[in-house]
């Protein structure tokens, strides 16, 4: 790789690394505002909230890599035809095809991350995900309990907390049982914690007192205690954790276990994942040779390259929308994955060809002559009269 070609594919990943981590972080922030309620209702830490909602940078990449790679090469481009660069390397011997390499060398990194996030990161931060979610909320006690209101978890037994503190503590716990009918007990601490360990779920009271009602006895029985186990394991929810398409590897996609109920129940959508899977590296090399057909050849400093950028990001968000529809198609429809390869592989054709044709995307004379009719009629409306 010659100097002019590491200059250019520096600009180009250094642009796209920019655009990517802006965008996806945009992007992030909304989507983690959705799982603020972490921390609020069900008392998880910073670390907690900050962790899962990581876990889906990844999927947001596999979506956001290939526009952020049409930006970065926009952006090189108009870089080079500002600075009369395309020019001068035309001059001195290099062809539309011949720049374009440093280009593809850059598509080709973008490619290979996508193609890894797609096959096992982006999946894998999925999978994390709910079975994060379903640790969380597999105990009755983060699931039901709110701050200042008393549930009911059994016909018999009610329980109140008066607040949830960081690391998962709850504070000024009651607990009324009923569910002896010789007995009845009712419990006051100060605060408590919820411990899980192999012989079930515990809410584990510190710091109360414990009063006992026993049928046939005219007094209660009340003790003060320093650390009570109150057993919680009927109230667990825990369970397996089915995974979703979007949770499975690529490999799993390709050879799907035919005994698997989410298989025989959403055997399109596993189709369909796959083929977006398999497709997600292709969208680079089609946006990147889209943008440089349009925008990559040699113009003076006179031509309006406007019409060109408008070109290329209407082929390019066309090519992204007819995806996105025949993918939604390919759950009936396999066809549809059919169309989707056809589609890709004829733009990147049809680009290759404009590249190494040297064709130049220009507006057609009828529209250049409307827009300065257009213009004339505005100066005549809006403009001064000329004066000797």
């Amino acid at each position: 790789m010659g100097s002019i070609d590491k200059y250019i594919f520096r600009t180009t990943l250094a642009s796209f690394a920019l655009v990517l981590v802006s965008l996806t972080g945009v992007i992030w922030i909304t989507q983690a505002l959705r799982g603020i309620d972490l921390m609020t209702s069900q008392g998880q830490t910073i670390i907690t909230f900050l962790g899962i909602t990581s876990l889906v940078i990844p999927a947001l990449v596999l979506i956001i890599a290939p526009i952020a790679l049409m930006i970065a090469v926009s952006h090189t481009l108009n870089k080079l035809a500002t600075d009369s660069e395309i020019i001068v390397m035309n001059a001195a011997g290099f062809s539309p095809f011949r720049l374009f390499r440093p280009f593809f060398y850059a598509t080709c990194v973008v490619a290979l991350m996508v193609a890894f996030i797609g096959a096992y990161l982006a999946p894998d931060g999925m999978r994390r995900i709910k079975q994060w979610d379903a640790e969380i909320t597999a105990d009755v006690l983060t699931n039901i309990l709110q701050p200042g209101r008393f549930a009911q978890l059994d016909q018999n037994l009610t329980i109140r907390i008066r607040e949830r503190l960081p690391g998962g503590v709850l504070a000024g716990i009651f607990v009324d049982d009923r569910r002896d009918p010789k007995e009845r007990v009712t419990i006051i601490a100060d605060h408590g914690t919820v411990l899980k360990n192999e012989n079930g779920s515990y809410l584990v009271l510190e710091d109360g007192n414990l009063e006992r009602f026993e049928a046939g006895k005219r007094d209660p029985a009340l003790v003060a205690f320093g650390r009570y186990a109150f057993d919680m394991s009927k109230f667990s929810n825990q369970r397996d954790t089915i995974l979703g398409i979007r949770e499975r590897y690529l490999w799993e996609l390709a050879s799907p276990d035919e005994n698997d109920p989410v298989f025989k129940k959403l055997g399109g959508q596993f189709y369909a994942e796959l083929h977006d899977r398999l497709m997600a590296p292709v969208y680079p090399f089609a946006f990147a040779v889209l943008t440089f057909a349009f925008l990559g050849t040699p113009r003076t400093t006179r031509q309006s390259r406007n019409f060109s950028i408008g070109g290329s990001i209407i082929a390019v968000f066309g090519l992204r929308m007819a995806g996105f529809a025949c993918s939604v198609m390919a759950v009936k429809n396999p066809t549809a994955a059919l169309v989707q390869y056809v589609m890709l592989f004829a733009s990147i054709g049809v680009g290759l060809w404009m590249i190494v044709g040297g064709v130049v995307v220009e507006p057609p004379a009828g529209l250049i002559e409307a827009i300065n009719k257009s213009n004339a009629r505005l100066a005549r409306l809006f403009g001064r009269p000329a004066t000797a």
